[in-house]
Formats: structure tokens, C-alpha cells, sequence
């Protein structure tokens, strides 16, 4: 691999009332100037990639997703993502403010136009010509692809958007009517299934070996998630079956393209070297994540604010003992039907896949054994103590051999996980599923069972296989699988919603209190915060902005 490449961020400039529009210069740069070279070229293409969503996916830099459902708390009370929890978020006050991911839109439709009518013969005597006329036919359809992705990242927050396949001028984007979800899915799966077969599977040994570009395995990833929200009860009330087909299908389909494949090692911060990753955003080196991140003794002073993503004891409960039996922390101890598990070591002997998401009281850290029993090095009986709430830290993505240390800090380069191949394993076992009624099932459409599917991601993580009957067991082995083999990976949030289970699931978040006496230790779970749950949550509201700028944008989700 020569080069990784770096997105990078907006050039364009905002223009007009709302997101939708957009200025015919670029700081002090006409469009023809910003396409009379390869490289300007390059750079405005670049431009679209620099909205795609990493761990920053709040309004703050510091905050996860994951803190606004029951996978995690945050350490600031007063942080905004804790409107997510307090149901302090309306039309007027929003969290998640991916409505500018018009602003992705307007640049793929900008690019798309200005492309068509490039001319580099001037620089036909160059020596790499040949190479970027090779490489320019790619780019319309990454930027399509492109387009599509971040219409399906808006279509499920607000449900019925706008979509714009063109350049818009003010008054068209002031005007323009929201698109039904069931035909904004619709252009997104048309989209992908168009530029799929114009791209290539890789970029190494092209031009610049480039990695993190759009492939024919991400277009087929974006036509799948779309086609399983589309699927889901939120979207799909009446529950319609040919939805799970299609959307087992898609999965299907990229699961025998043979381009990726289940990796056991850790996919975080992969750098490009896992084969199971499809998309991913890379960042440099810093040290921010893990600033907040890390038990604070490990910061050398350096973290001075309560921020961080902290899991919750509800999450830990969804990671089974090694045997694959449930495991529970009650006000009076831990409950499990595992004749082999020693609940006096609760953090031993669990899916590996809990040590690689969750760093706990006794687990290793920089050799250091970590203390989150009361009176422990890492306890906290305060938030203002910077310690962590809920008596669990945050290990996915972190980073351990980032240093603090005056004289020798060590930064390092992290990757944020887009999509990755067991996300299509896992939209076959849950969609099959929902077809058939039945987890064992196949036809001459779908070719393994849903129970097929699942266990391939339980065998990659070396779980034992799911043995539960009928499809309503299933489907909540399903869940649990999707919560504990993506947890931080930005799923949980959504998936509650797509299922409609928020009622059941937001009400309370839970930790764990530990209390030493000599060698033994005594676990019981404690509260640490209610929660606000309203089933409006399920969508966003539509930014009151832009209703201000565009009646036609109403009526307004419902609830807000």
C-alpha cells in the first residue's frame, strides 16, 4: 500500500437559506478552475468523502453515539448528547445535526454535473494521463455511491426527505418536497446496483494505490443496510415479507462476491489490513480519543473535563459466559446456569469478544491491573472525580499503546469502522429469519439458513453455536448478536429504533458496585441514570430552519 488517503475537509461554501443549494465559487477558485486539473479534481471528489461519519457523531467531538442508548453513558451530565436521554431535543434544540449531509449531496451533485465536461488533453504529453484517465472513469460512480449512502444516512433519522439528483438553484431548494422512505430506498438500491459493476474490487496497484475509496463491495454494503431498514418494523409495519427477501438477497449477493471475508482478529483501527473491513474512515495520529478515553491515571493530568464514553452494566449483561450461557448481575450478585463459570471472577471466561469492547475491574491495562471497586485506583464515587460512572471503561478503538508521558507521548493513527462484512452476515441471518418464520429453512433464493449464518459470526468470535428454537427465539439470539459483535460500532442506537424496542430498553441504564474485603470481592448492580423514552424518538425531527425555509418540507415527523 503506497498511500492511504486522508480525507479531507468541506471546500465548498454554504450558500442560500438551507442545505440544499449551492455557490458557484469555492472560496477564491471558480468551478472551472477547480476542474481544469487531476489533482483539483481529485480534491473535489475528496470533498464528498470528508462528510462521512466517524466516532465524532455528535454536535462535540468527545461524545459517542452509543452514550444516547443503553450501551453507554457519558461522563458529562451537561453534554448535549444527553438530550438523547433526557428527551431535552425538539425541532428547535437538535442533537444529531446530519441534516447537513445535504451538503454531501450538493457536492456529489455539483461534481457529477462539472464532470461530464472535463477536458485534461492539455496535459496529454504527461506521463501519468493515461493513469488518471483510468482512474477519472471511476469517479462519477464513487460519487453516486456516495450520494446514496449519506441519502440513507438521512432517510433514517427523518424517514421522508428531499432528494436532490441535481444542482438546485435557491429557489428550487426552498421549495423542493420530501421523497417517501419506500422510494428514497428505492434510488438508493437503483443507485448502487447501477455502479456496482463500474468499480473496481480494489485500488491497490492503481493509481496512488489508493485505500478507503468506494469499491463495488461498499455500494453492494450501502444497497444491503438500506434494504434492511427498509425491512425493519419501523419502515415496515405490515411486515412485509418480500422485504426480508430482498433484503437477504443483497446480503446474499455480497456474501458470495467472495471479496471479504470474517476475520477473528480485531477490526478496529485495522489501518486497512483486515479482510473483513468494507469501508472505514482514517484518521491521523492524535491522542484525543483515548484522552477521554483512558482510566484518568493514565492521562499523566492530561484529561481535565468529565467527558467519556463509559458502558453500561446493561450492555455487559448481553455478553454471555465462554460456554454461551447468559449471565446477569442482580442487586445481589451474578446469575448464570453455567456449571463451569466462577461468578466470583465475572470478567473471566466470557465471549472474547467482551475483553476487545469492555475494560473491567482485574482486566490487564498498560500492565497495570485495573480497580473499579470502591476505594480502587480507578473508582470513582463521583463524576467530578473524572472517574467512570457506571464502573466500566471503554475499550473498543482505544488505542493502549498512546502514551501521556512529558518527554515521550505517543500518538497514534485510528480508523473508524463504516461497514464491514459480518454486518452482511448478520442482515442474512436476521432477514432470512423473518421470511421464512423459521430459522432452518432455505429455498432455491436463499441458500443457507438463517442458523448458518448466525453461527458463522459465533464460530469467527468462538462462541458456541445458537441452538434455540423457533423464530422468535432466534430473533432475539439475533439481537443479542448484533449488540455484542457491534457494540460502538454505531449500531445499537439505531437498531432499537428500526425495532421499535425503545420502551422496553431506555427506561434505565445500570453499573456495577464492587466492594473488596481482603481478597474477595462482592458485586451488585446499582442504578446510575433514568432515562426519557417517547416513541417520536424513533425518527428525528426535521430541523426547524428548514421548515422556516421550505413549507414543503412538512408535515413535521410525527411527535415533534
Amino acid at each position: 500500500m503506497k498511500k492511504i488517503t486522508y480525507l479531507l475537509s468541506a471546500v465548498l461554501l454554504l450558500a442560500g437559506c438551507n442545505f440544499l443549494d449551492f455557490d458557484e465559487t469555492s472560496g477564491n477558485y471558480s468551478r472551472e478552475d477547480m476542474y481544469n486539473t487531476y489533482s483539483n479534481i481529485q480534491k473535489m471528489l475528496t470533498n464528498i468523502y470528508g462528510y462521512m461519519p466517524n466516532k465524532d457523531i455528535v454536535d462535540i467531538s468527545d461524545a459517542m453515539r452509543d452514550c444516547g442508548c443503553d450501551d453507554a453513558e457519558f461522563g458529562d451530565p451537561s453534554a448535549t448528547v444527553q438530550r438523547y436521554n433526557n428527551g431535552n431535543w425538539s425541532a428547535l434544540s437538535t442533537v444529531d445535526t446530519k441534516w447537513t449531509f445535504f451538503n454531501a449531496i450538493r457536492s456529489a451533485n455539483e461534481f457529477l454535473e462539472s464532470i461530464k465536461t472535463v477536458d485534461l488533453s492539455t496535459y496529454k504529453y504527461n506521463s501519468k494521463y493515461a493513469l488518471w484517465l483510468e482512474h477519472l472513469q471511476y469517479y462519477p460512480y464513487q460519487a453516486r455511491v456516495l450520494r446514496a449512502y449519506y441519502l440513507f444516512e438521512l432517510a433514517r433519522r427523518y424517514g421522508d426527505i428531499p432528494v436532490p439528483d441535481a444542482m438546485l438553484s435557491i429557489e428550487e431548494a426552498n421549495t423542493i418536497k420530501k421523497t417517501p422512505f419506500d422510494d428514497v430506498i428505492s434510488f438508493i438500491v437503483s443507485e448502487c446496483d447501477e455502479c456496482a459493476p463500474n468499480l473496481p474490487d480494489s485500488y491497490l496497484g492503481m493509481l496512488d494505490s489508493e485505500y478507503g475509496r468506494v469499491t463495488r463491495g461498499f455500494a453492494m454494503a450501502v444497497k444491503t443496510k438500506a434494504l434492511l431498514y427498509a425491512a425493519s418494523p419501523l419502515f415496515n409495519p405490515n411486515n412485509d415479507k418480500e422485504r426480508w427477501l430482498k433484503a437477504a438477497q443483497a446480503a446474499q449477493d455480497l456474501m458470495e462476491s467472495n471479496l471479504f471475508k470474517l476475520d477473528t482478529l480485531d477490526k478496529t483501527n485495522s489501518l486497512g489490513t483486515s479482510p473483513e473491513i468494507i469501508m472505514e474512515v482514517m484518521r491521523s495520529e492524535s491522542q484525543s480519543f483515548e484522552k477521554y478515553n483512558f482510566p484518568v491515571r493514565f492521562t499523566m493530568g492530561k484529561r481535565t473535563s468529565m467527558s467519556g464514553t463509559y458502558p453500561t452494566q446493561n450492555l455487559v449483561d448481553a455478553f454471555q459466559t465462554k460456554d454461551g450461557y447468559d449471565i446477569t448481575l442482580t442487586s445481589s450478585g451474578w446469575q448464570t446456569n453455567d456449571p463451569n463459570f466462577d461468578i466470583t471472577r465475572p470478567y473471566e471466561d466470557r465471549d472474547p469478544r467482551f475483553a476487545r469492547t469492555i475494560l473491567a475491574d482485574g482486566m490487564m491495562f498498560k500492565d497495570t491491573e485495573i480497580e473499579t471497586f470502591v476505594g480502587g485506583a480507578d473508582y470513582s464515587a463521583t463524576r467530578q472525580d473524572l472517574g467512570s460512572p457506571t464502573g466500566y471503561y471503554l475499550r473498543r478503538y482505544i488505542q493502549e499503546t498512546t502514551d501521556f508521558t512529558p518527554e515521550a507521548e505517543v500518538k497514534n493513527k485510528h480508523s473508524w469502522i463504516v461497514y464491514r462484512y459480518a454486518e452482511a452476515v448478520m442482515t442474512y441471518a436476521e432477514a432470512a429469519n423473518e421470511y421464512f418464520g423459521n430459522p432452518d429453512q432455505t429455498d432455491g433464493n436463499l441458500h443457507i439458513s438463517a442458523r448458518a449464518a448466525l453461527n458463522q459470526i459465533r464460530a469467527n468470535a468462538f462462541m458456541p453455536d445458537v441452538t434455540v428454537s423457533g423464530a422468535d427465539a432466534f430473533r432475539e439470539a439475533v439481537r443479542r448478536e448484533w449488540r455484542v459483535e457491534f457494540a460502538f460500532e454505531d449500531h445499537r442506537f439505531w437498531d432499537i429504533r428500526r425495532w421499535k424496542i425503545g420502551a422496553s430498553t431506555q427506561g434505565q441504564i445500570d453499573g456495577v458496585e464492587i466492594v473488596k474485603t481482603g481478597d474477595k470481592k462482592e458485586y451488585s448492580r446499582i442504578m446510575v441514570e433514568r432515562r426519557t423514552w417517547a416513541d417520536r424518538m424513533n425518527l428525528y425531527p426535521i430541523p426547524q430552519s428548514e421548515l422556516f425555509c421550505n413549507e414543503n418540507l412538512k408535515p413535521q415527523n410525527t411527535g415533534w
